[in-house]
């Protein structure tokens, strides 16, 4: 079913997906990318993953971030912290639904930064973390002045860089970004956690991947030869299934 939360005036919309029983369960949050959304189309990966966790017995929860797919608020506008507010708004939200037992959350790319901090400044309240392709190198390209194909002077940077010829981020995005504490805050995070990497990633570098699993301190590292940074790829199947696998059974 469709849903929405308030945060700090903006609506953010998601979709609620429980299991075809009335038991309590847990409940996974998913958190997509830069760009991207909660996954409208039926054959894509977040509406795979909610189809198996669910017939599996875990509930799924999906929202748009701040100024993508259908939630409110401006593109240029998002910046990590403010997708981080997002995080907990959704956080709380689930944490009062009284059939939930447990919290497990899963961020791709940019997603899974917010989704590894998230845990870091929640340990107590997240049970399990699922990183894919986490994008943690937005730090390292900020400090560079590179964003996709965007160039620009990290010692003066603009109110505005057009990233991929459509996309307008706020400078203020860069200029968090560039001080982002990613792996000191996600290292806070104890409890049972999976990384998975596509190594020939050429988007998100897969050294990034290392570092999270070195800073989180119960880990499992998947280093996966056939899928991309859209996690796309003769290895989508089985990672997935090592999603679900390690959510459900582990």
């Amino acid at each position: 079913m469709d849903i929405n939360i308030k945060r700090d005036g903006l609506t953010l919309r998601g979709r609620l997906e429980r299991p075809d029983t009335e038991s309590k369960c847990p409940a996974v949050i998913i958190f997509h990318g830069f760009t991207g959304d909660l996954g409208y189309e039926r054959d894509g990966l977040f509406q795979a993953l909610a189809d198996m966790l669910t017939e599996n017995g875990i509930a799924v929860v999906r929202f748009d971030f701040n100024g993508h797919g259908k939630s409110d608020g401006s593109f240029t506008d998002m910046n990590v912290l403010n997708e981080i507010e997002d995080a907990i708004a959704i956080l709380e939200y689930v944490r009062k639904l009284d059939f939930v037992t447990e919290i497990y959350v899963i961020g791709h790319s940019q997603g899974g930064v917010v989704a590894g901090m998230l845990a870091g400044y929640y340990p107590d309240v997240i049970h399990k973390l699922v990183l894919l392709a986490p994008a943690a190198t937005l730090k390292d390209d900020a400090q560079k002045g590179v964003c996709m194909d965007a160039v620009y002077d990290t010692q003066h940077i603009p109110d505005t860089v057009c990233v991929g010829g459509e996309h307008v981020v706020g400078g203020h995005y860069f200029r968090i970004a560039k001080l982002l504490p990613i792996y000191e805050v996600t290292g806070n995070y104890q409890g049972p956690a999976l990384v998975i990497h596509g190594i020939h990633d050429a988007v998100v570098d897969a050294s990034a991947a290392v570092r999270y699993h070195e800073c989180l301190e119960n880990c499992r590292l998947e280093l996966m030869e056939g899928i991309d940074h859209g996690l796309q790829g003769d290895e989508y199947a089985q990672m997935v299934k090592a999603v679900v696998n390690f959510l459900c059974t582990e």
